[in-house]
């Protein structure tokens, strides 16, 4: 009875260590910057940036920001 249970802390140890050594970073694959002035004077400015996860979903992310001067 006391091997079982060794035995079975030994898996569950096992597959958490599993676990965290699949677990990574995301991959920046590309991004991208653009700003334009309107005639106004309003800074327009737009950043697209595409990441891939370890499980090799590509997520797509865009940021646009307006800037007004006084």
């Amino acid at each position: 009875m006391m091997n079982n249970s060794k035995l079975m802390t030994l898996v569950a140890t096992a597959a958490l260590a599993a676990s965290f050594l699949m677990v990574g970073c995301d991959r920046q694959i590309s991004k991208s910057k653009s700003t334009s002035v309107s005639s106004d004077g309003t800074v327009n400015t737009k950043e697209k940036t595409v990441t891939q996860s370890p499980d090799g979903t590509v997520t797509k992310t865009e940021q646009s920001k307006k800037t007004t001067t006084p």
